[in-house]
């Protein structure tokens, strides 16, 4: 049971501190693996051209966001 438990904190905890990428400014984009000051901006261009993502596979769609990138940050990544 107290496995159980723990499991459940820990998701919950993945959940709230995945960075929300339809919401989230310059600063905390760079908090994701792979992202820098350009790629951040570059999303929030799409973001701001396409009413906001409605997958996380569609950051392959940013200018200098390819699987590998996607890859490392995904768990990282929230939609909402």
């Amino acid at each position: 049971m107290i496995k159980m438990l723990l499991l459940f904190v820990f998701m919950a905890s993945l959940l709230f501190s995945a960075v929300n990428v339809n919401k989230a400014n310059s600063a905390q984009l760079q908090t994701l693996n792979g992202i820098g000051p350009t790629k951040a901006q570059e999303i929030i261009k799409y973001r701001k051209s396409h009413g906001g993502f409605k997958t996380v596979d569609e950051l392959v769609n940013v200018k200098g966001i390819g699987p590998k990138t996607l890859l490392k940050m995904k768990s990282q990544v929230a939609i909402r």
